[in-house]
């Protein structure tokens, strides 16, 4: 089933907002999960806005053919890195000394699940996937940050921060985990160089599109069923659409955000219930 969203609304030209700073020209970003959902429109919201672009993902055969795209949509030098993150020791070989001024550091959620009858090894398993791969990123993205005098870190978490999901046990703990990590480190970072959290609510994602067929599974239900409950707790009556994450993604990662540190900014058309 294909979940209803709002059109298109990617970046357009650099200069039509280049008032406000939003321009990424002599920038080089590195977005993991670029390969489907979020992360890909992501990179091509950073590429639209003169960012050269690096992408990562264990799927080599979805990358390739997004760095055509990425150099038509004004990242020439685009290219991609093979990892996954389940691999620490290959992971940290693959990004060590990189040289980057922005890190987008997105990776899929652990399965669905009620916590308490989780092993403690799935637990493990999904703290090493995203704290310590994060971890490891950070610290060799950061020596090219401190030299530019430049640096941003994007962390794409989860709503549950705010608010855990039904069901969503180990992501509810390790998106919590994560942004913990996020604020020590706003405070530990040298200036000019920020962290931030951008919380996604509902998006026409694989990922979602995933956790709508368990959910109707585990209920009972039907898809429609589970998509008619999701919208009934979104003020904005819709599913949101993957290009108008990215763009608040892009805002923070250009000039014209140098002030927001430390922040976990909902993305989820008003459905959060908390200040």
């Amino acid at each position: 089933m294909q979940l209803h969203r709002s059109p298109s609304a990617r970046f357009g030209s650099v200069g039509a907002m280049s008032g406000i700073q939003l321009e990424l020209s002599g920038r080089r970003a590195l977005v993991c999960g670029a390969s489907a959902g979020l992360g890909r429109s992501i990179a091509l919201a950073l590429a639209g806005l003169g960012a050269e672009v690096i992408v990562l993902s264990r799927s080599r055969e979805r990358l390739a053919p997004l760095i055509s795209e990425l150099r038509s949509a004004g990242a020439p030098g685009a290219r991609f890195i093979v990892s996954d993150l389940d691999d620490l020791a290959d992971f940290r070989e693959r990004v060590a000394g990189i040289e980057v001024q922005i890190v987008v550091n997105n990776t899929g959620g652990p399965e669905p699940g009620v916590l308490m009858r989780e092993p403690a090894e799935k637990l493990a398993a999904a703290f090493s996937r995203h704290v310590l791969a994060s971890h490891i990123l950070m610290q060799a993205a950061l020596p090219a940050m401190k030299r530019a005098s430049y640096g941003r870190f994007i962390n794409v978490l989860s709503t549950s921060v705010r608010e855990p999901l039904d069901n969503l046990g180990v992501s509810n703990t390790i998106r919590g985990a994560m942004a913990s990590w996020a604020k020590t480190l706003s405070r530990e970072l040298p200036p000019g160089i920020t962290i931030n959290n951008v919380l996604p609510g509902f998006h026409a994602t694989e990922r979602l599109q995933a956790l709508q067929e368990a959910t109707a599974s585990r209920l009972g239900v039907s898809l429609e069923d589970v998509e008619r409950e999701w919208l009934a707790s979104v003020p904005e009556a819709r599913i949101g659409d993957p290009d108008e994450f990215a763009q608040v993604v892009a805002f923070l990662c250009s000039p014209a955000a140098n002030y927001v540190r430390g922040t976990s900014i909902p993305v989820d058309g008003g459905r959060l219930r908390s200040i």
